[in-house]
């Protein structure tokens, strides 16, 4: 039986105290094999998170699976507040646990990051000033990928590909890409033409790395209002990365750009000394109010077909290289981009 009335019955929300979300997925079965170093992983990217955040930044973690240790630790990160929300699950999938993880929320920005990822000092600022510069921005990862000009970069070409504001330019932060392939295990995973050169938009002095990865990203928010109460059939790979994650902001008539310097490190699952170097240098943001232009960006079907026709016309091998030759590539690093 009920007595009474609730009080916050058809009361409004409060003003947010937030307005940019940190959705991070973990999932860490067992502390043996691969993921024998994946605990002491995870503390180094939440230890960097909270020394480099702004106060408006709301971190979430989904705790997919992971053991009871991990359980435990993430239980005392939230007690200590230094995360802000935290949702317990069994293994539902890496993109399941960022869709939980995104539901019940409505935050301008949304930065979805792996559990390896360490993140540096002044990160939030530099992915800020590219958002404020380019209106259609619908992504921005806090390091440069120079071989991803292709990978779900349509729009830019669409709007771009007659433009000066779109050339290649020499690589600002080479050891940031080397740095990345050693992430991976795969010393060789660029060739010495990406650590050259790479495509860069320019807008209003403010110039941006074409094309990003999926490993942290950071969103639009709305970009993700179509996704929430979806769900994927893989617990990791397939096209659920692909189709939950890079695609949307392509649909969106988006862009997807990068920071030119390096603001991110890629630890994988190996713990490494200079890991906890990085950290005792870092330094808190000094953002006080996030004052970027609230974009809501939807789906164009009409406009997606057309971007999607252009770029299938420019990269059709002859005209394909002609352009990159007329951005800047040498016909030498054409032949090894």
């Amino acid at each position: 039986m009920r007595f009474g009335f609730n009080p916050n019955k058809d009361q409004l929300q409060q003003e947010a105290a937030y307005s940019h979300q940190l959705l991070i997925p973990v999932y860490i079965p067992n502390h043996e094999g691969y993921f024998k170093d994946s605990l002491e992983i995870l503390k180094c990217c939440l230890t960097s998170l909270e020394k480099t955040v702004h106060p408006r930044t709301f971190i979430t973690v989904v705790n997919n699976g992971s053991s009871e240790t991990v359980r435990d630790y993430l239980d005392q990160q939230l007690a200590a507040g230094s995360i802000h929300e935290l949702i317990h699950s069994t293994n539902i999938g890496k993109i399941n646990a960022i869709l939980k993880g995104l539901a019940g929320h409505d935050f301008e920005l949304v930065t979805i990051a792996d559990a390896d990822v360490l993140f540096c000092s002044g990160w939030q600022e530099a992915t800020y000033e590219i958002f404020k510069a380019f209106p259609k921005v619908g992504a921005v990862a806090p390091l440069s990928f120079p071989t991803f000009l292709k990978y779900y970069t349509a729009p830019v070409w669409a709007d771009h590909w007659s433009s000066s504001a779109l050339k290649f330019q020499e690589v600002q932060d080479p050891e940031s890409l080397k740095a990345f392939a050693h992430s991976i295990g795969n010393e060789e995973f660029y060739k010495p033409a990406h650590l050259e050169k790479q495509l860069v938009l320019t807008r209003n002095g403010v110039a941006a790395g074409v094309g990003s990865g999926h490993f942290v990203n950071t969103y639009r928010g709305s970009l993700f209002d179509p996704l929430v109460g979806k769900h994927s059939p893989y617990q990791l790979g397939g096209d659920s990365e692909t189709r939950f994650v890079d695609q949307p902001a392509m649909d969106a008539d988006a862009y997807r750009l990068s920071t030119l310097k390096g603001y991110a490190f890629h630890m994988g699952n190996t713990l490494e000394p200079w890991m906890h170097e990085k950290l005792e240098g870092l330094e808190k943001s000094t953002i006080e109010t996030v004052d970027i232009p609230w974009n809501k960006l939807r789906a164009k079907p009409l406009r997606n077909w057309w971007v999607k026709f252009i770029f299938k016309l420019l990269t059709r091998g002859p005209i394909w290289n002609r352009l990159l030759r007329s951005k800047g590539l040498s016909a030498n690093q054409l032949r090894n981009y």
